[in-house]
């Protein structure tokens, strides 16, 4: 059997495919070499005709993107799962991990050997994350290897991460230009186990934690290499007190980057969040600021005479609208305690946004055995977090004593309270939160508010918040600007 015949063998071509996964497997569990599966490797990559590089674990996929910028499509959409990757890929494979096929027969062998090789250098850098200290240059890697991740899952760079930018070259969600992806939905990874956000989460963590941070900060150069994180903005907002001079004002500008951005997705979904349908029942008032014009002309244009050149209009139309006559005000109570640093960065941010909106009174109350209002810079989420003291333990009668006060009109109030409620006082503060909604005023109790829905909730306040009638609202971001669009509107 000559060589191109064997390779053309689905049981050769099979096992080249696990040649690389199992050099996967090594090198995640194991940083030293094995020189006959990396021996093996290589040869099947240069018959794949696939860069070397692939197989050096110091080359970033921006690296070797750039050098052979022909591979940026495939590793776009290159984990799609088959029910959302039925049109394929442009290189032909029906492997279990990318397009559907038909049966053996229909599988493009080679092609899954090649992807077999890309997907295995993509999560090789995003999982192999060694050991001892990291540098700025290297933590920026990894979060590009990691955007490279999430779009091999079809996913915006930063999606998986809960911080999908507001601009790049995507569109309406879905990968943009001709890569594996593109034109394609993102995927349900609602079944992936484990859930992949958190464990990337958790390994940018990690690598942040191994930084000497404050001598990168106190390096412009090094300084400038950092990639805004919710990980490195916890340890930044953790460390502030303990920097200055040009290590301070590294980490100011790196926290306004990461709020700005932030904030701008989260005006998107304030934006675009439905508030129900109008009932259209009760007629609009006919006033002339809610004259419709443009459907008054286009009802009466029957009534056009063309020699008088007159338009004679026998009905008027008007707009339904909602207006509040009065101002809402909006009290938003937040756990600033180590386990809560993510919801306390999104609802200031959220909190800053719905200060813009009219006749809304928004007030701002951070906690943990402490509290503080933090109502005078709710405008600016940048002074807010400035101000924020995370970590210690957590006692929300402090932040009822502030919080109560403000309810003056509980039917036109809402608090929300942000929280995994494990509380040193719990009985005496769940007493506090029933007697607010016995009130009259709308009690949100929030579970978590971070940008992938994930937290933990105390059982022992969840079951009584049901019972009350006000159940812990979990999850996305986007629940919570839902209950508060519904509310204000």
């Amino acid at each position: 059997m000559t060589d191109s015949q064997n390779i053309q063998d689905p049981a050769a071509l099979e096992n080249r495919r696990q040649v690389l996964y199992w050099r996967l497997l090594a090198r995640l569990f194991d940083q030293e070499e094995q020189p006959t599966l990396e021996s093996a490797s290589l040869a099947v990559v240069e018959d794949a005709e696939l860069p070397t590089a692939l197989l050096d674990p110091g080359a970033s996929i921006d690296a070797i993107v750039q050098r052979h910028p022909e591979l940026a499509a495939e590793f776009d959409g290159l984990m799609v799962p088959p029910a959302e990757n039925k049109a394929g890929n442009g290189n032909g494979s029906g492997d279990e991990n990318g397009v559907g096929g038909g049966g053996d027969d229909d599988r493009d062998r080679q092609a899954e050997v090649r992807r077999a090789a890309l997907a295995a250098k993509v999560l090789l850098n995003v999982f192999a994350t060694g050991r001892g200290t990291v540098t700025a240059g290297q933590l920026s890697r990894w979060q590009s290897d990691a955007g490279w991740l999430e779009r091999a899952f079809g996913c915006e760079p930063g999606g998986l991460r809960g911080r999908a930018p507001g601009t790049g070259a995507r569109t309406g969600g879905r990968l943009a230009g001709t890569g594996t992806g593109a034109g394609l939905p993102t995927p349900d990874l609602s079944t992936l186990i484990p859930q992949i956000g958190p464990e990337l989460g958790a390994i940018e963590a990690d690598l942040v934690k191994r930084m000497h941070l404050r001598e990168v900060l106190a390096d412009p150069k090094l300084a400038a290499q950092l990639t805004p994180s919710m990980s490195l903005i916890e340890q930044l907002l953790r460390d502030k007190n303990n920097l200055s001079g040009i290590a301070l004002a590294n980490a100011k500008a790196l926290i306004r980057r990461f709020v700005d951005e932030v904030a701008e997705v989260l005006r998107t979904q304030v934006a675009k969040s439905t508030v129900g349908e109008l009932d259209r029942s009760v007629p609009p008032k006919r006033v002339f600021r809610n004259l419709d014009l443009n459907r008054t002309i286009w009802k009466n244009l029957t009534n056009w005479s063309p020699e008088e050149e007159r338009l004679y209009v026998d009905r008027l139309y008007y707009r339904h609208t909602v207006r509040r006559t009065t101002p809402a005000r909006l009290i938003v109570v937040v756990d600033q305690s180590g386990s809560m640093v993510d919801s306390m960065v999104n609802c200031t941010i959220l909190a800053s946004i719905f200060t813009g909106l009219p006749k809304v009174d928004v007030h701002l109350i951070a906690y943990d055995t402490q509290a503080l209002d933090l109502t005078p810079w709710v405008h600016d989420p940048f002074e807010t977090l400035l101000r924020t003291n995370l970590g210690g333990g957590t006692d929300g009668t402090v932040a009822m004593a502030l919080a109560q006060p403000k309810i003056a009109e509980p039917r036109n109030t809402v608090v929300v309270w942000i929280s995994d409620f494990y509380e040193w006082r719990g009985e005496q503060l769940f007493e506090q939160m029933a007697a607010v909604h016995r009130s009259g005023a709308k009690f949100i109790p929030v579970g978590s508010v971070t940008s992938g829905g994930q937290g933990s909730v105390n059982p022992w306040f969840r079951e009584r918040f049901k019972d009350q009638g006000t159940p812990v609202l979990s999850g996305h971001i986007r629940k919570l600007v839902h209950e508060l669009k519904t509310f204000l509107a």
